[in-house]
């Protein structure tokens, strides 16, 4: 073995034995957890009630902090360029992982090489909710509406790129209709622009928009998975109302900053889960409308390889990009 050799060995020997010794004493110091959006909107609310309970578990505050603007891209670059120490975790979605990549020319992290995937924390299904005052009480109705005078109703977005742009573009195309999309920044604030009537339309995720759906301060016309939601059972799919394999919905999952030792992914892994899986957590998040969804770190990373090649297909169709 040459002298190379061997110095190699003892470096990689010396790296395990430092990660193994900092998952020992893993966490030693609060925790921070981005959120790549405003609160209020379906991140946020997924991130608290999982936050909460990896304090209790992990025995360290795991601290909600929310940076919102250009579809969850500025807080997710935020942390590709954090110390890799386990300190700094990030709340990644479809829209910062697979969708961003193919919307923004010039992202500043690489989905794949800057992070290192934890867990899948839940999915979300999208429901397509409208102001009361508009006369549609179903989605035969609304195309009807937009078919008929095109342009003169607008939809809201959590932003340009973000998955709930690309479920209302899936939509129109679909259906062959026009409606103006207006970008806001997060679920949160256009949940709130569609029930004060500044917008009509929202196709948005299912946890931000369900208290409003339930309290009529909008009305829900259909949810975007192939199967109907169990918060929401009397309201059809996209699918059932004429647009067979229709299929809009949000992951959530845990990240931590590319070359965390593989010692503290392992444990965080397992915190998750157990997190996500504990009765009283799994009740808050049904409650949410969120349905509990985990990973190895290996099954999240390949999810994220082909959900960007699948939404690049998307995006193309819908001609989005980002200004």
């Amino acid at each position: 073995m040459t002298l190379v050799r061997i110095a190699a060995v003892l470096l990689a020997a010396a790296a395990l034995h430092t990660g193994i010794a900092a998952a020992q004493t893993y966490p030693a110091k609060p925790i921070r957890l981005m959120v790549p959006f405003p609160p209020g909107g379906s991140t946020d609310i997924v991130a608290r009630i999982v936050a909460q309970k990896l304090s209790a578990q992990l025995g360290q505050p795991v601290v909600v902090e929310n940076r919102g603007g250009a579809g969850g891209t500025i807080g997710t670059a935020v942390v590709a360029k954090a110390a890799p120490d386990g300190y700094s975790l990030l709340v990644g979605t479809t829209s910062t992982h697979v969708v961003a990549p193919s919307v923004y020319a010039k992202l500043e992290y690489d989905p794949v090489k800057d992070f290192a995937p934890v867990s899948l924390m839940a999915v979300t299904p999208y429901l397509l909710v409208v102001n009361p005052a508009v006369q549609a009480k179903s989605v035969k109705e609304l195309v009807d509406l937009m078919r008929a005078q095109p342009g003169r109703l607008n939809y809201a977005s959590a932003g340009i790129g973000s998955t709930t742009h690309l479920a209302m573009e899936m939509l129109k195309s679909a259906s062959g209709t026009f409606a103006l999309h207006i970008p806001y920044n997060g679920n949160g604030p256009a949940g709130a622009a569609v029930i004060a009537g500044q917008v009509e339309i929202l196709f948005g995720s299912l946890p931000s928009v369900l208290p409003h759906a339930r309290s009529g301060r909008v009305r829900a016309l259909a949810v975007g998975t192939l199967k109907r939601s169990p918060s929401l059972p009397e309201v059809p799919t996209v699918a059932e109302s004429g647009y067979a394999g229709f299929d809009a919905s949000l992951w959530l999952a845990i990240m931590a900053p590319a070359g965390t030792p593989a010692p503290v992914i392992e444990r965080l892994n397992k915190e998750v889960l157990a997190a996500v899986s504990a009765p009283d957590t799994r009740e808050l998040l049904d409650k949410a409308g969120a349905e509990v969804l985990t990973s190895t770190p290996a099954e999240l990373s390949a999810m994220i390889r082909e959900g960007v090649a699948k939404y690049a297909k998307i995006v193309k169709m819908a001609g989005v990009t980002a200004q």
